[in-house]
């Protein structure tokens, strides 16, 4: 910018000094000039965009993998605290105008040199000339300024509709299957349509404030060129200066126009980052719902005088203390998970089921100890490494199935797994078996299929502690006991814990607790817990007495 704004003072020195004045030698010297700054004007100039791209792309990528870090740091408290569309449009939209704002500093900062270096010949050679340019860049930017705050709030407007309404299409299409289900389509597409219109109206109010900035661009640099051109004109006839200053003069005064609308361009971008930029730092700004080592609930004196007990193998002497993997244990509601066993819990209700595996997988703060440990002393990737709990809330992603199913483990491993789960079916079903590809969320699979799938995957991690909830729920109750043997045979001498009131799946479990108000008030084996009516009432489906 610096190279293009010298080169009308010498195209201006040309004109006096050389074809004015005859001067062949000073021509050729200031031609040459000319030839020299247009040379180095398009070297920075490829230079300066390269830079500038170089800063929007880094900007934006670097963002979006805070974005994507800070997402795995909050775990479990990510969905509590924003909502879908946020993290979507943090991810794809703020990142590009941040980043684009920065790439436009290195232009808005070539204006302002820009401005500055012009305004300084123009006070060399014609002060008056030189005020009004000094004047009018300053009256043009507050004027611009004057627009970019109600664009700064609409814009900020605009923003929350469209993370809301995109959060609302999210859930339309994660629960479509839903909705056709109970014939919800039309109520939701009524809703879906109001909000479109909102945000429709929020984006003619930003394309309103926006159309007047695009007009002030042209108008106000075009009003001061021409004052600029008149006034030098006045001075040519007059005799105050010569004809290659006043081409000089009208060529600042053309050029000015770009950099004063580069100018006005960088500001209305940096206004539309700084909006970005807050919604990200809110969003980075955000903490887990616990940190390790915090308090944790006191611990749950159980129905029988203390904690319910994990009993080991029998013998004539009486239980023989266990020796191998740690036991899970959580003293608030007085449950233990046996190592090396499978271990059913049968809950009253989903609210239980979701408190205690909530617990056990550190997904919200307790008293949870693995052996001797307490979970919050333990780092989180250890905790995910060893404890693995498997919902039907979890995701299918796309690509390869083989992929998203194997892990680490081997394909060996895999068709065991894909057995285990009662999922051989499924694959035999596809075109290319389990090298066929999933569409996004699975979305290709019943709701049963994508539920033993899930269960495959979870079966291939392996963990030293496997919790799955509810994991027969979508399936027929012959596929049930084969998925329960399946399961209780893969992971056998590992600890495994199945949340259910299926009685195919506790039928086949070692050990059986049963769960009433996120306590554990009954343990034993299925047949013995069916003596007790509360126990029975939930897992046979009986009228409480």
């Amino acid at each position: 910018m610096l190279a293009q704004a010298l080169v009308p003072a010498a195209v201006g020195k040309a004109i006096d000094a050389g074809i004015i004045a005859r001067d062949q030698q000073a021509l050729l010297w200031w031609g040459g000039a000319v030839v020299a700054l247009g040379t180095i004007q398009a070297a920075a100039g490829i230079l300066r965009d390269r830079a500038a791209l170089t800063t929007r792309l880094g900007a934006a990528y670097r963002t979006a993998q805070l974005i994507a870090r800070q997402a795995a740091r909050l775990g479990a408290t990510l969905p509590k605290r924003v909502a879908k569309g946020e993290i979507v449009n943090a991810g794809v939209a703020d990142i590009g105008r941040l980043g684009e704002a920065l790439a436009e500093t290195a232009r808005g900062s070539g204006a302002i040199v820009a401005i500055a270096v012009v305004a300084a010949i123009l006070l060399h050679t014609s002060w008056e000339l030189g005020l009004v340019v000094l004047l009018g860049v300053p009256l043009m930017v507050g004027t611009v300024s004057l627009l970019i705050r109600p664009l700064h709030r609409r814009q900020q407007r605009l923003r929350e509709q469209q993370a809301e309404l995109t959060g609302r299409a999210v859930d339309i299409v994660s629960g479509l299957r839903v909705l056709r289900g109970i014939g919800g389509e039309e109520v939701f597409a009524d809703r879906y349509r109001a909000d479109s219109q909102r945000v429709r109206a929020a984006g003619v109010e930003v394309a309103r404030v926006e159309a007047l900035l695009e007009g002030a661009k042209v108008l106000l640099p075009g009003l001061l060129t021409t004052v600029v051109v008149w006034l030098g004109a006045h001075y040519v006839a007059s005799g105050r200066m010569g004809p290659g200053q006043l081409v000089a003069f009208y060529g600042y005064a053309v050029f000015l126009v770009d950099p004063l609308r580069r100018l006005t361009t960088a500001a209305g971008r940096l206004t539309q980052g700084h909006v970005a930029a807050r919604r990200i730092t809110a969003f980075l700004a955000l903490r887990p719902e616990f940190a390790l080592g915090a308090a944790a609930p006191a611990p749950y004196d159980g129905p029988y005088g203390g904690p319910v007990p994990y009993e080991g193998p029998a013998s004539d002497d009486g239980p023989v203390p266990y020796e191998g993997p740690a036991p899970l244990a959580d003293p608030a509601s007085g449950l233990i998970v046996a190592p090396g066993r499978f271990t059913a819990v049968a809950c009253a209700s989903p609210a239980d089921t979701a408190t205690l595996a909530a617990r056990l997988g550190r997904y919200t703060d307790s008293a949870v100890t693995l052996g001797d440990t307490p979970l919050g002393d333990l780092p989180p990737d250890e905790i995910r490494r060893r404890i693995l709990v498997a919902d039907n809330d979890d995701r299918l992603f796309a690509g390869p199935l083989r992929e998203e199913l194997r892990g680490r483990g081997s394909d060996a491993e895999l068709e065991r797994a894909v057995d285990a789960a009662c999922a051989r079916d499924i694959a035999e079903a596809l075109p290319d078996g389990l090298d066929d590809l999933v569409a996004e969320s699975g979305r290709n699979f019943s709701g049963g299929q994508q539920q033993r799938l899930r269960l495959v995957r979870a079966l291939m991690a392996d963990p030293e502690v496997l919790i799955l909830v509810e994991p027969t729920s979508a399936v027929d109750a012959h596929t049930e006991a084969r998925i329960a043997r399946g399961v209780s045979d893969l992971r056998a001498g590992r600890t495994t814990l199945v949340f259910t009131t299926s009685p195919v799946v506790l039928n086949r479990a070692d050990h059986v607790v049963y769960v009433q108000s996120a306590k554990a008030v009954a343990q034993g084996s299925h047949g013995d817990l069916l003596t007790d009516v509360r126990y029975r009432s939930v897992v046979a489906r009986e009228e409480s007495a």
